[in-house]
């Protein structure tokens, strides 16, 4: 029997951490399939060496990646098996392979996923947060200006919300979710998870700025950061405002507000008062 299908593009998961996070199926395919891509081959050459796995290795990265796709899926069409791996976690989540998942696509061909470690659901289920509706916003921007506006743009939003950090910038972003978010808002710092230096921290933004300032060691290493929704407004979320937005366009805001409400359920009052205070951050610029 066949561990892999010829002409098919695998999508492996490859552990966050912790080397022995892999699942037996992950690895039958790594050692199964003709090629594999992988974002940093210095990087994975580590993790397949404790495997066991010999097969041929090549890089598929952000700077070569609508280049090497094309070559990629002439391979594929060919009958060649490759599995595409990230330097850690799920393949495509804020890592390369958007373009070579795409194009296989269009070509027709299978992608198969082997499903394993994500850093984002791993964190999401340890951090005592609401784990029934949450979104994944990546990497937030570098630079203050930019990151304080996209905050404020995510500041309404109810359900629970996770980020990737650079561990030099997670004092900057606490900071600036404090400010846009408020002190008492509740998260979790992740880091070096299922790794020997794994550290979890909660309370509030307030708290956690104090505690990744007292400690040196939590501007280390890799970072996902879990914030609570907006509890104050638990059901006026970005959605709904687009909703309320796009309905304005057309019509008075009271009957927006009205028919926002129908559709969602949400109160019209809710929507009546995030009109009016919209209608003068509008006017105020």
């Amino acid at each position: 029997m066949l561990l892999t299908e010829p002409g098919c593009l695998y999508i492996v998961a490859t552990p966050i951490g912790n080397l022995d996070d892999i699942t037996h199926r992950a690895v039958s395919v790594l050692q199964s399939v003709d090629a594999i891509a992988a974002e940093d081959t210095r990087h994975s050459r580590v993790l397949l060496r404790h495997l066991g796995v010999d097969t041929p290795l090549f890089a598929l990265h952000e700077h070569n990646e609508t280049q090497a796709s094309a070559g990629i899926i002439k391979r594929l069409q060919a009958g060649e098996t490759i599995a595409l791996i990230s330097d850690a976690g799920t393949p495509l989540v804020s890592d390369p392979g958007f373009v070579l998942v795409r194009e296989a696509r269009r070509a027709a061909i299978r992608v198969i996923p082997v499903p394993g470690a994500s850093s984002i659901l791993t964190a999401l289920s340890c951090s005592g947060l609401p784990t029934d509706r949450f979104i994944f916003e990546g990497f937030l921007p570098s630079k203050q200006g930019t990151r304080q506006n996209r905050l404020k743009e995510l500041a309404r939003e109810s359900r629970t919300l996770v980020f990737f950090e650079a561990p030099h910038r997670i004092l900057a972003c606490l900071e600036d979710m404090k400010i846009v978010f408020g002190a008492e808002r509740k998260a979790v710092v992740a880091r070096e998870m299922t790794k020997a230096h794994e550290t979890f921290l909660d309370g509030s933004l307030e708290d956690l700025v104090e505690q990744v300032k007292s400690d040196s060691n939590q501007s280390r290493g890799e970072i996902v950061l879990v914030v609570e929704g907006n509890v104050a407004a638990p059901v006026l979320n970005q959605d709904n405002c687009q909703l309320l937005d796009v309905l304005q366009e057309e019509l008075p805001l009271k009957k927006a507000a009205a028919l926002a409400a129908k559709i969602t359920g949400v109160s019209k009052k809710i929507f009546y008062q995030y009109g009016l205070e919209n209608k003068d951050k509008t006017s105020n610029q």
